[in-house]
Protein backbone atom coordinates (compact mmCIF):
# COMPACT_ATOMS: atom_id res chain seq x y z
CA UNK A 1 0.00 0.00 0.00
CA UNK A 2 0.85 3.58 -0.80
CA UNK A 3 -0.60 6.92 0.12
CA UNK A 4 0.54 9.88 -0.60
CA UNK A 5 0.26 13.81 0.92
CA UNK A 6 1.05 16.56 -1.14
CA UNK A 7 0.23 20.22 -0.71
CA UNK A 8 0.08 20.32 -5.07
CA UNK A 9 0.35 18.63 -7.58
CA UNK A 10 0.93 19.79 -11.03
CA UNK A 11 -2.27 18.76 -13.67
CA UNK A 12 0.18 15.98 -15.78
CA UNK A 13 1.19 14.05 -12.47
CA UNK A 14 -2.15 13.84 -11.28
CA UNK A 15 -3.69 12.61 -14.02
CA UNK A 16 -1.16 9.77 -14.40
CA UNK A 17 -1.38 9.17 -10.43
CA UNK A 18 -5.20 8.25 -11.93
CA UNK A 19 -3.71 4.97 -13.33
CA UNK A 20 -2.75 3.54 -9.84
CA UNK A 21 -4.39 5.49 -7.14
CA UNK A 22 -7.72 7.09 -5.41
CA UNK A 23 -8.33 10.42 -4.75
CA UNK A 24 -10.38 10.35 -1.88
CA UNK A 25 -9.43 13.78 -0.65
CA UNK A 26 -7.71 16.63 -2.65
CA UNK A 27 -4.25 16.15 -2.72
CA UNK A 28 -4.50 12.89 -0.51
CA UNK A 29 -3.85 9.47 -2.81
CA UNK A 30 -4.31 5.60 -2.03
CA UNK A 31 -2.83 2.46 -3.99
CA UNK A 32 -2.62 -1.30 -3.57
CA UNK A 33 -0.27 -1.19 -6.35
CA UNK A 34 2.65 -4.08 -5.72
CA UNK A 35 5.57 -3.38 -4.04
CA UNK A 36 7.76 -4.86 -6.89
CA UNK A 37 5.88 -1.32 -8.71
CA UNK A 38 5.82 1.03 -5.72
CA UNK A 39 9.32 2.51 -5.33
CA UNK A 40 9.07 2.98 -9.43
CA UNK A 41 5.87 4.99 -8.98
CA UNK A 42 7.41 6.75 -5.89
CA UNK A 43 10.62 7.93 -7.85
CA UNK A 44 8.65 9.04 -11.30
CA UNK A 45 6.40 11.52 -8.59
CA UNK A 46 9.38 12.51 -6.29
CA UNK A 47 10.74 13.25 -10.06
CA UNK A 48 8.23 14.82 -11.38
CA UNK A 49 6.67 17.22 -8.60
CA UNK A 50 8.48 20.49 -7.78
CA UNK A 51 9.39 21.44 -4.40
CA UNK A 52 5.94 23.20 -4.01
CA UNK A 53 4.32 20.03 -3.89
CA UNK A 54 5.36 19.09 -0.93
CA UNK A 55 4.94 15.28 -1.00
CA UNK A 56 5.25 12.93 1.85
CA UNK A 57 4.83 9.12 0.65
CA UNK A 58 4.17 6.20 3.03
CA UNK A 59 4.74 3.00 1.51
CA UNK A 60 4.23 -0.27 3.55
CA UNK A 61 7.13 -3.23 3.64
CA UNK A 62 7.83 -6.24 5.29
CA UNK A 63 10.37 -5.15 7.44
CA UNK A 64 10.00 -3.39 10.92
CA UNK A 65 8.50 -0.63 11.33
CA UNK A 66 6.03 -1.97 8.65
CA UNK A 67 6.51 1.19 6.61
CA UNK A 68 8.61 3.59 4.96
CA UNK A 69 8.70 7.30 4.64
CA UNK A 70 9.65 9.20 1.39
CA UNK A 71 9.42 12.98 1.98
CA UNK A 72 10.67 16.06 -0.56
CA UNK A 73 9.78 19.91 -0.96
CA UNK A 74 8.27 21.92 1.38
CA UNK A 75 6.15 20.37 4.20
CA UNK A 76 5.16 21.74 7.38
CA UNK A 77 6.13 18.90 9.13
CA UNK A 78 10.12 17.77 8.92
CA UNK A 79 11.33 13.63 8.17
CA UNK A 80 14.46 12.42 10.63
CA UNK A 81 15.60 9.08 10.74
CA UNK A 82 16.59 7.58 14.48
CA UNK A 83 18.82 4.39 14.89
CA UNK A 84 16.95 3.15 11.36
CA UNK A 85 13.19 4.40 12.29
CA UNK A 86 12.02 7.53 10.40
CA UNK A 87 10.17 10.09 12.73
CA UNK A 88 8.15 12.69 11.30
CA UNK A 89 8.99 16.01 13.62
CA UNK A 90 5.93 17.61 14.95
CA UNK A 91 7.39 20.35 17.50
CA UNK A 92 11.35 20.67 17.86
CA UNK A 93 12.30 20.82 21.42
CA UNK A 94 14.58 24.09 22.35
Amino acid sequence: MVVVVANHIPPAVRGRMKLWFLEPRANVFVSGIKDSVAETVILYLIKSCPPSSGLIVFQKINKAPGFKIWGTGETNKQLTDIDGYQFIVEKRMS
